[in-house]
């Protein structure tokens, strides 16, 4: 919904100029939009389920009711994240996919138990450590923000002065978040889904030999990893590029009579910021990419799975933990007030 505000002048400014009023159409769309893709993800993984033999002997019947199953499942969940974040603290649908993460944790551990081999024990060691480095350089990233200094021009109304005072613009290291691994993810498998599928055509033989190449491709692990690095790197400019405007903030400010010292109002601020924005965003882009990569490439030289580190999981359960953090500490504030 955010990228096609990129290609509808009445989504962006249902999206960005109408306010509350606006925000609240723009979700309602955004619920409406969630029941087809429930329809089509839920008939899919029902399909996924039959051809590895979980389920077996639907009928068309039995089939539409496990979809419709499914989608229920969905909506409930979508329900009761919203119910979450209106009466709870944080974002509620983060907090379920935060619990999800979670919740696999007592599997992790006894699995490392019972394959624990006391002389890997330094390897061992060091992936602990290196796991302990990524979650605080994922905190790290998370928090950085560039502070931009802005200043209130002076108003003299009625003999008394308005304004002058200064504050900052807070440009986040990490503005894309997850999305650009997501995005990555989504790209890599799309072609091995859809040649998988055609690949059972005999006529077309040409199908099941560019779907052997695409599985031979996943299954290098240097090669997955260095696609995958890539688009997570592009996406992360992409994705930015998409969310953030230097053009409405620089008008935004100008409005306000606000200005960056040594910044010309106008066209020049939006340069500015726009040449901020894309070197902050390039390490960003380079932190991403390398949490993207780095559960493979352990995987690959360790051998150890169950220690691996990284990843969308992880960005999710930090941001979900400093979320929730700032907003207990907000609630905790405003009540000793």
């Amino acid at each position: 919904m955010q990228l096609l505000t990129m290609m509808s002048p009445k989504l962006k400014s249902m999206y960005s100029e109408e306010g509350a009023i606006g925000r609240r159409k723009f979700s309602q769309y955004s619920r409406l939009l969630t029941v087809p893709l429930a329809f089509a993800q839920a008939f899919g993984f029902i399909v996924l389920l039959q051809r590895q033999n979980i389920v077996v002997n639907l009928s068309q019947f039995d089939l539409l009711t496990n979809v419709i199953v499914v989608v229920a499942g969905s909506m409930f969940l979508m329900w009761l994240g919203e119910i979450m974040t209106e009466f709870g603290i944080g974002n509620g649908l983060s907090m379920i996919i935060f619990a999800g993460i979670v919740s696999q944790l007592p599997r992790v551990i006894q699995q490392a138990i019972f394959t624990f081999d006391a002389t890997q024990l330094p390897l061992y060691l060091l992936v602990l450590g290196l796991g302990a480095i990524v979650i605080y350089g994922v905190v790290l990233i998370t928090e950085a923000e560039r502070a931009i200094p802005v200043t209130y021009a002076k108003q003299v109304r009625g003999g008394n002065t308005y304004g002058g005072s200064s504050t900052y613009l807070p440009l986040r290291l990490n503005q894309a978040g997850v999305i650009p691994i997501i995005f990555a993810i989504s790209i890599l498998l799309l072609p091995q889904m859809v040649f998988g599928a055609l690949a059972s055509i005999q006529a077309y033989p040409v199908f099941a030999t560019i779907s052997d190449a695409i599985k031979a491709f996943m299954a290098n692990p240097w090669l997955y990893a260095a696609a995958y690095f890539v688009l997570v790197f592009a996406f992360t400019f992409f994705y930015t590029a998409v969310t953030f405007d230097p053009q409405s903030i620089s008008e935004n400010l100008q409005k306000n009579g606000a200005f960056i010292p040594g910044v010309r109002p106008g066209l020049p601020t939006a340069e500015y910021l726009g040449k901020v924005v894309t070197r902050i965003t390039l390490v960003g882009a380079f932190f991403l990419g390398v949490i993207a990569v780095l559960p493979p490439i352990l995987h690959a030289v360790t051998g150890i799975q169950f220690l691996t580190v990284g990843g969308t999981a992880l960005l999710i359960v930090v941001s979900v933990v400093l979320d929730m953090v700032k907003k207990v500490d907000a609630q905790l504030s405003m009540r000793e007030y």
